[in-house]
């Protein structure tokens, strides 16, 4: 099983809220992506993350926007007027990662699309297990489109991978929940923690990081994953939000 891949036809227009600086492209498909690009600052590990998380997460129920592969021509950049935003194409060209763009869709303020106890705990779990640090008020990385709740941007998730550090530092690595936008239902998250744990199978992630391009990890990098999250999914007390310390 592999990412479906597309190819970029047009650039429209650059994403300037994020620093690694998406942009919005048409692909041969008709379809509209954000495109991520693997020339961007924390190059193509920020990449591996969303795949690895969003596809984890819709795994589990949750709603990621759909994750494609994207092939850029860098020809597509050299008619980009802004010099910046044109050498980050061409310095991209080949493989880079597509998101379903969303039109209409929102940043949830909570005012709206509010997901209920067991589904905000069921999303600070999974955050907490991939120590995803860019879930809070200030940052929620929610949407809300046709009033249901979607996940974005992951890419500052899995962070041991910019330094590899040790499966064991990342196993008792804690999980601060007091900044997470859903820190409120921490109190339950220890009464879904096992089933939640149980339908994380070693299979399911064996098939997740599967959907990595070789283009973007070096060789083992997918057992050192694997380990990483396995590790960490069998010791839960030091991480698990509501738990005990």
């Amino acid at each position: 099983m592999s990412l479906p891949i597309v190819t970029a036809t047009r650039y429209v227009l650059p994403l300037r809220e994020g620093g690694s600086l998406p942009g919005v492209v048409e692909g041969n498909d008709l379809g509209t992506y954000v495109l991520k690009f693997h020339g961007a600052g924390q190059g193509p590990k920020a990449l591996v993350a969303e795949i690895v998380v969003g596809e984890l997460f819709r795994r589990l129920g949750l709603r990621v926007p759909e994750l494609k592969l994207c092939e850029l021509d860098p020809a597509i950049g050299k008619s980009e007027p802004d010099e910046e935003i044109q050498e980050l194409l061409v310095r991209s060209a080949g493989l880079n990662l597509a998101v379903d763009f969303l039109p209409g869709s929102f940043g949830f303020d909570g005012s709206s699309g509010v997901p209920d106890q067991q589904t905000q705990a069921r999303i600070l779990w999974l955050d907490a297990f991939v120590a995803n640090v860019d879930r809070s008020w200030r940052n929620p990385n929610l949407l809300v489109w046709h009033k249901d709740l979607w996940l974005i941007d992951h890419g500052a998730a899995l962070y041991f991978h910019h330094s590899w550090m040790s499966a064991e530092r990342f196993t008792g690595l804690a999980y601060d929940e007091n900044d997470h936008i859903f820190g409120r239902a921490a109190e339950a998250v220890p009464a879904i923690d096992a089933g939640l744990a149980a339908e994380i199978t070693p299979e399911l992630l064996t098939e997740v990081l599967a959907l990595i391009p070789d283009e973007w990890i070096e060789a083992g990098d997918r057992e050192r994953y694997f380990g990483h999250l396995t590790a960490r999914l069998a010791d839960r007390s030091a991480w698990l939000p509501g738990g005990a310390r």
